[in-house]
């Protein structure tokens, strides 16, 4: 390799990363200010103990960047199977949490093995798909890839933890840049609206609206096209017709609520609802410049349960209001925008699939928490990265967000 050694760190991202801490400490001081309890590093309260979390994600960052970075073509394989055996070890001997089986515990600490593995699922379809003989056109090597992201989605699911398992959906959008058609996106798009709409209205009545422009396309093809939308309809209806089954029979019953909840189909707010509703209230009353810090009455009376973690947008919402949530939202923008640009400037092709795939991560958990903030979306349990309390989220979204930063600041290198 030549010209080995240089090294450009990209101060830009660092920097929009250090907002995001420095936001994200001071909201979760303010969702869990006490009187009692006023010192910065109180280790009794949350905002100490997050602190701490920080300080090891500081750690992270310097062994990270310390590393050879050719050790980044050797960690992929081992990271990704040590990573898998852990998810199969949390589920047999973790702890239960909130309902799932999904953390090590360790004196009063716990880690969450779930966070890790989408780092380790990043860099393993990195590696495997920046290889020189990979194509995505190959039948073969395409499902190759698409199974190194299935299986830890697959090992989470039984935990259960939905949440952590459909955050590798994110991964399609990786796929759409090295090769997948927008088709199949536009397909998984409809699928999720057939979904919404066959819990809405009447599945017999949906699919014989959908069935009409069909039939009117079936006697339009000339003789033998006609049997390509007679299939396309069967599978339609069939997925149709499979929807109160799935929704019935293999969701959780807090699923299934939350859901019914969402699309107006159920009022609970005392209840299964109460979560958004609260963190409704608490974002509408911050108005447009908000309520001021530690001012915030449905954060200062703990009205909306997690407010310090998956509810943390409801903090900024409330105190900061319409200008402090649109700009929290501005630097994500930013934030997501800069790792994209990294991405494509990357001249070895592992470097810009491990970019992409951290973007798409981190858009993903910014999107669905902020949606189920709003109640856009079922609440799900993801975090907001690098604002949202948890020391294994913050640690694994710093290794996952900092691997990348290694790898841009060699992209001058020349193998």
């Amino acid at each position: 390799m030549n010209n080995r050694g240089e090294f450009h760190l990209d101060w830009g991202i660092v920097l929009m990363y250090v907002a995001l801490l420095f936001i994200g400490w001071l909201n979760i001081y303010s969702a869990t200010f006490s009187e009692a309890y006023t010192g910065y590093f109180d280790m009794n309260q949350n905002h100490g103990r997050q602190l701490i979390f920080i300080m090891g994600a500081i750690v992270l960052i310097v062994i990270t960047l310390a590393l050879d970075i050719r050790l980044f073509n050797l960690l992929p394989w081992p990271v990704y199977a040590v990573s898998i055996l852990s998810l199969v070890a949390v589920l047999l001997f973790g702890q239960k949490i909130s309902g799932a089986r999904s953390w090590f515990t360790i004196g009063s600490i716990g880690i969450q093995p779930g966070e890790f593995a989408k780092v380790a699922a990043a860099l393993a379809a990195a590696k495997y798909m920046g290889s020189n003989d990979f194509q995505w056109k190959n039948i073969r090597q395409r499902f190759t890839a698409i199974g190194i992201i299935a299986l830890p989605a697959l090992v989470i699911l039984p935990q259960p933890d939905l949440g952590s398992a459909i955050v590798f959906s994110s991964f399609v959008f990786v796929f759409h840049r090295e090769g997948l058609s927008p088709l199949w996106i536009f397909l998984g798009v409809a699928m999720g609206v057939l979904f919404v709409f066959s819990l809405i209205f009447d599945s017999l009545v949906l699919s014989a609206v959908l069935a009409l422009p069909f039939l009117l396309l079936i006697y339009a093809q000339r003789k033998g096209k006609w049997f390509r939308w007679l299939g396309i309809m069967a599978l339609v209806l069939g997925f149709v017709q499979s929807v109160d089954f799935t929704f019935h029979n293999l969701l959780e019953d807090r699923h299934r609520n939350r859901i019914n909840i969402m699309l107006g189909l159920e009022d609970d707010p005392q209840g299964v609802g109460y979560n958004t509703h609260q963190a409704q209230i608490a974002i509408g009353s911050g108005g447009f410049t908000g309520r001021g810090f530690l001012q915030g009455t449905q954060t200062k009376f703990n009205f909306v349960p997690e407010q310090h973690t998956d509810f943390i947008f409801c903090t900024v919402g409330e105190e900061w209001g319409f200008i402090g949530s649109v700009a929290v939202l501005v630097l994500f923008a930013a934030f997501i925008i800069r790792l994209l640009m990294m991405a494509e400037r990357q001249k070895i092709t592992m470097y810009r699939i491990y970019g992409y795939a951290v973007a798409s991560i981190l858009f993903f958990h910014f999107t669905i928490n902020i949606a189920m903030a709003i109640g856009l979306f079922p609440v799900v349990g993801i975090p907001l990265p690098f604002v949202s309390y948890g020391g294994s989220s913050l640690w694994a979204f710093t290794i996952l967000l900092f691997f990348f930063v290694k790898m841009d600041a060699h992209r001058k290198d020349v193998w």
